[in-house]
C-alpha cells in the first residue's frame, strides 16, 4: 500500500536584518588650525602689519603736510629791510610796501612793526630781552592771489632802485628742502614696506615648510592615492590666508586705533608751548579717510602675500616628492 507523502512543514520567515549603521565621518584638516607655529606666524604678521601701517600713515601725513606747506609758502613773498646808519626804517617800510602793492598778482601787503619783527626772534633768544640795540630787520609779508605768479626779479629791481638794502625772499630754498624731505620720507616708507613684505614671505615659507614636515606622511598618502596637487596646496593656501588675514587685522586695527587716538590727544594738549611748536614744525598729525583706506588695503595685501607664498612653497615641496 502506497505511503502518503509527508506534509511539508511551513518554513518560518527569515528575520529581516537591520541596516548597518553608517560609519562615523572623520574629517580633519591637513594643517591643524591651532598650533604653536600658527600662533607665532599670526604674531609675526601682526607686528609686521602694525609697523607697515605706522610707516604708511607717517608717510601720508608728512606728504600731505609738505604739500600744504609748499602751497602756503608759494602764496607769500617776504621783504626784509635791514637797519643802516641814517636810514628811516618806517619810511623805507612804507615805500617798499607801496612798491609791492603796485605789482600784479599781489592780494595784500602786511608790514610788521618793530615789536612784531622782534617777537619773531623770541624762539631763539627767549622773551623779556631788550632787542633795541640789535640790528633787527623789518619784515614785510607780500600775499599773492590764488594761482597768481609774481615777477620776483622785477620786484627786486624796483626795490634796489628806491629802497637800497632791501632783500626779497620767495622761499624757493625752503620749498626745495621740503620737497626733498617728503621724497626722502616716501622712499624710506617704500623701503620699510618692502622689508615688511619680505619678512612676511620668509615667515610664511618657514611656517609652511614646518607644517609640511609635520604632516609629510599624510601629504604623501594623499599624493599617492591620487589627490591632486591643487587640492593639497589649496588646503595650505586657505590655512595661511586665514592666518595672514588674522594677523593683518590685529596689526592694522592696532595702528588704526593709535592714529584715531592722536586727534583727541592733540586737542587735549593744545595750548602747550611744546605742542604748539611741534604743530608749527610738523603740522597736523591726523590721518585722513584715505589713510585709513590704505591701511585696510594693506591688510588685504599682506594676507594675499602670505597665501601666495604658502602656495608656491607647497607646490615646490610636492614637486620634490
Amino acid at each position: 500500500m502506497a505511503r502518503a507523502p509527508a506534509k511539508a512543514e511551513p518554513v518560518a520567515p527569515r528575520a529581516r536584518q537591520a541596516p548597518a549603521a553608517p560609519l562615523p565621518k572623520m574629517e580633519s584638516p591637513i594643517v591643524p588650525h591651532q598650533s604653536i607655529g600658527g600662533r607665532a606666524l599670526v604674531a609675526v604678521v601682526a607686528i609686521m602689519t602694525f609697523l607697515a601701517s605706522l610707516t604708511t600713515g607717517a608717510v601720508m601725513i608728512v606728504r600731505a603736510n609738505a604739500a600744504d606747506w609748499q602751497a602756503e609758502i608759494l602764496r607769500e613773498v617776504t621783504i626784509q629791510i635791514r637797519p643802516a646808519e641814517g636810514r628811516n626804517l618806517d619810511k623805507a617800510v612804507q615805500e617798499a610796501s607801496s612798491i609791492a602793492r603796485a605789482f600784479d598778482g599781489v592780494s595784500g601787503v602786511r608790514p610788521y612793526s618793530q615789536a612784531e619783527s622782534a617777537r619773531l626772534l623770541e624762539p631763539w633768544f627767549g622773551s623779556g630781552l631788550s632787542l633795541d640795540e640789535l640790528p633787527v630787520p623789518r619784515v614785510i609779508v607780500v600775499r599773492l592771489a590764488s594761482g597768481a605768479a609774481l615777477d620776483v626779479a622785477g620786484l627786486r629791481r624796483a626795490l634796489a632802485d628806491k629802497v637800497p638794502g632791501a632783500s626779497v625772499d620767495d622761499h624757493r630754498g625752503w620749498i626745495d628742502r621740503m620737497r626733498a624731505m617728503a621724497d626722502f620720507v616716501m622712499l624710506g616708507g617704500i623701503i620699510v614696506l618692502g622689508l615688511v613684505i619680505a619678512v612676511t614671505i620668509l615667515s610664511v615659507n618657514f611656517a609652511t615648510r614646518g607644517a609640511m614636515a609635520a604632516n609629510r606622511p599624510v601629504i604623501e598618502v594623499l599624493h599617492f592615492i591620487g589627490a591632486q596637487d591643487r587640492f593639497i596646496s589649496g588646503q595650505f593656501q586657505r590655512h595661511f590666508l586665514w592666518l595672514g588675514l588674522k594677523g593683518g587685522v590685529i596689526g592694522g586695527a592696532a595702528a588704526i586705533l593709535l592714529f584715531a587716538l592722536i586727534a583727541p590727544v592733540e586737542a587735549l594738549i593744545r595750548g602747550n608751548v611744546g605742542a604748539d611748536q611741534f604743530a608749527a614744525l610738523f603740522g597736523s598729525i591726523t590721518l585722513g579717510f584715505s589713510g585709513y583706506m590704505v591701511i585696510l588695503a594693506q591688510i588685504v595685501v599682506i594676507a594675499a602675500v602670505a597665501s601666495e607664498a604658502s602656495r608656491r612653497t607647497v607646490n615646490q615641496t610636492i614637486a620634490a616628492i
